[in-house]
């Protein structure tokens, strides 16, 4: 008699391993991919047939912003995250290995490249001699972007030291200081719309960034029964953070375009196309998150939520590449 040896439920069509990780590994590159071209690209479509001009560098400074808001929702949900576990009763001592050094570095780097920009007077540097360092304390401007350079390279270091929660303070000082720049002294109202960017920049980071790291913790923890639990809790959270969101979101934007003219502008506009993409993005990952939840309440076994919850974090993850590209753009005129 023959013994034949079972075939690994792991092989192919034509007996080779398939590796589980393999396509995951594919998808996330070619989401880097796309996250990469939607700023670097964006600005050219967006802008035709608009009439509106397409600033010098413009793509760089998108790409920039799109790192700079991916570092931070990085960091600001890993510290979000981190905590919600450690107060979740009955769940694993282990954590993921923390990102955060290596994002607010990342986010040091994306803040120096734009301050480089502001220091040549909104320009792209050609060289090192153009960048005029001395003049960033001179502007209003130039002192945001240096506080961001520091927000960010102090973050590192609470990040690396052994109190990694003091990274929140510098973090803030970031995020109020992305608010303040979105609204210069000229603009109408320059306060309001700053308070409603600091909220919307905030949540968004919790959301995105949470959620990242929530699913890092369910990995490791290894379908652990305080895995649904820590999921759960996220997911109450995650429903008004969604809530504020759309609410500053829609504010912001009627601030920018009025409601008799929103319609008109969100297709004869860069800022307006880019921002029905956004919008759509969003419906999409709001859509997700909907199911998700359906599914953690509903299903046999919770954890199964966790598929479109992964892509929940894709979603988000164009979303901040089109924020990106949208603080690159022109702001439609107030008619």
């Amino acid at each position: 008699m023959t013994l034949t040896k079972p075939r690994s439920r792991t092989a192919g069509a034509h007996g080779g391993t398939r590796r589980p990780g393999a396509g995951r590994a594919v998808a996330v590159l070619v989401l880097v991919a796309l996250g990469a071209l939607i700023p670097l690209l964006g600005p050219s479509p967006a802008l035709h047939g608009t009439g509106e001009a397409d600033a010098p560098g413009t793509g760089g400074i998108a790409l920039l912003r799109t790192v700079l808001f991916a570092a931070l929702a990085v960091s600001v949900g890993e510290l979000f995250a981190t905590r919600m576990a450690r107060a979740l009763p009955g769940a694993p001592a282990a954590l993921p290995r923390s990102w955060s050094t290596a994002a607010d570095a990342v986010g040091f780097v994306a803040a120096l490249g734009l301050a480089s920009v502001v220091a040549t007077g909104n320009l792209v540097p050609a060289g090192p001699a153009d960048i005029d360092v001395g003049g960033l304390y001179e502007t209003r401007d130039g002192k945001l972007a240096l506080l961001e350079v520091n927000g960010f390279l102090a973050a590192a270091l609470c990040a690396a030291s052994g109190r990694p929660a003091t990274q929140a303070l510098p973090l803030a000082a970031v995020v109020a200081a992305e608010a303040l720049r979105a609204h210069p002294t000229t603009e109408y109202s320059p306060l309001v719309g700053s308070g409603l960017t600091l909220l919307h920049l905030t949540c968004a980071s919790l959301w995105a960034g949470g959620l990242l790291h929530v699913l890092r913790t369910l990995r490791l923890w290894n379908r652990a029964e305080a895995g649904a639990a820590l999921l759960g809790r996220y997911a109450r959270v995650a429903v008004v953070l969604l809530v504020v969101i759309t609410a500053t979101g829609v504010c912001s934007s009627l601030r920018r375009m009025p409601p008799g003219t929103v319609l008109e502008q969100l297709t004869d506009t860069a800022y307006g196309r880019v921002l029905l993409a956004k919008v759509i993005l969003m419906a999409g990952v709001a859509a997700l998150a909907l199911w998700a939840r359906v599914r953690l309440a509903r299903a046999a076994d919770p954890l199964t939520a966790g598929s479109p919850a992964r892509a929940e974090v894709y979603g988000l993850a164009l979303v901040v590449a089109v924020s990106g590209l949208l603080t690159a753009l022109p702001v439609p005129i107030r008619w």
